[in-house]
């Protein structure tokens, strides 16, 4: 790493471990990177070791082993309250028996700033998340919503150099939820401070993220923009976590450079990226996107081409979910818009399916037992 992109490094993972019984890591020898000014997004099933990451690097938990570096300063014996960084949590922890002008002002005063950048700041961040006409409000006057701007801009307050999220849209319906990421996302964009958020929802990462780390047993399984991890998994975890995925076991049959022919157990074969450092004979398991195949005739230049039986039409508005019996899978899905979708078809019949080289991953095989 040259000097210039380790100036643009804050936030520093080396070798960090966490256990709580010192038997079972919950973390394993974490390395991690994190960039001024990105979003970045630890995204996880429960027990991953993103919430625990994020706790360590906020200072609520204790590394095991190894250190985590603030702007070049080792964090490991700094006290919460001394990070200069910002928290929302799920619950909003708001002051019940505070304006709304007094929870935001409240990380002001125990940093001794005077009255009148006190309020000059407070009336900022009001302004930052349009609440200006509520800070003579009590939390329990708000809405869900209403409360979680609150306390995102308490966090926001101070300037923090870092401000640390953890599942802070849970609680509120999906619409509000959708509504809040966007928001969220373009407060970032505006203020150009670091975020580093947790969630275990995929969509909510890919829709707000500059990077997403995808977690599992306590290890990072990727780290990469949403469009490397959704076009571009690199193990059968990611590609099944990420989106919706089709997948087709196999053994590898040949491999050419950065493309291989799989041989599937019902009986195909598939033209594939080698993405799994597999031998020939060895087990891989594919991955091919819903939106990715092409129903009826087309494709014409394609290595790949198959029919299916369609069992089921799943109506979702814009585009319709078709399940079909293909390449030995009873439950192979397609995506159509509802534009493309050829009105003709129905329950039962078998039409050809055709996708391209680069949108099959052949990856580590399918563990049925997670």
């Amino acid at each position: 790493m040259t000097e210039a992109n380790a100036n643009d490094i804050l936030v520093r993972f080396r070798d960090v471990q966490k256990s709580y019984d010192g038997e079972s890591l919950i973390v394993k020898q974490l390395n991690l990177d994190i960039r001024k000014g990105e979003f970045l997004t630890l995204l996880g099933p429960s027990g991953s070791g993103k919430t625990t990451s994020l706790m360590m690097l906020a200072g609520f938990e204790t590394p095991t082993a190894g250190e985590i570096l603030l702007g070049g300063r080792s964090l490991n014996r700094v006290p919460p309250h001394k990070r200069d960084i910002g928290m929302v949590f799920q619950n909003y922890a708001l002051f019940p028996h505070m304006t709304v002008a007094q929870n935001l002002a409240f990380p002001l005063k125990v940093r001794r700033l005077d009255k009148t950048d006190i309020a000059e700041r407070v009336k900022r961040a009001l302004a930052m998340v349009q609440l200006e006409k509520f800070a003579q409000r009590y939390p329990g006057q708000l809405s869900g919503g209403q409360q979680q701007r609150v306390a995102l801009a308490r966090a926001l307050v101070f300037e923090p150099q870092l401000v640390l999220m953890d599942e802070p849209l849970g609680a509120l319906d999906k619409q509000l939820r959708e509504h809040m990421q966007i928001e969220i996302k373009h407060l970032h964009e505006r203020l150009g401070v670091t975020v580093v958020y947790v969630t275990h929802d995929q969509s909510e990462a890919l829709t707000m993220s500059d990077r997403v780390a995808v977690f599992h047993h306590g290890e990072i399984q990727q780290i990469d923009t949403p469009e490397g991890l959704y076009e571009h998994p690199r193990n059968t975890f990611v590609a099944n976590f990420i989106g919706e995925n089709n997948r087709l076991s196999g053994k590898l049959l040949s491999r050419d450079g950065e493309r291989c022919t799989v041989g599937l157990d019902s009986g195909e074969c598939i033209e594939a990226m080698a993405v799994h450092d597999a031998a020939p004979g060895q087990p891989v398991s594919l991955s091919i996107r819903p939106e990715r195949v092409s129903l009826g005739a087309g494709s014409e230049g394609s290595h790949n081409r198959f029919s299916g039986r369609i069992r089921e039409f799943i109506y979702l508005g814009d585009h319709v979910r078709i399940r079909l019996e293909a390449c030995g899978n009873s439950q192979f899905i397609v995506k159509q818009p509802i534009a493309q979708l050829d009105a003709s078809l129905s329950v039962g019949d078998v039409i050809p399916l055709t996708w391209h080289v680069e949108h099959v991953r052949a990856l580590d095989p399918t563990v049925v037992a997670e």
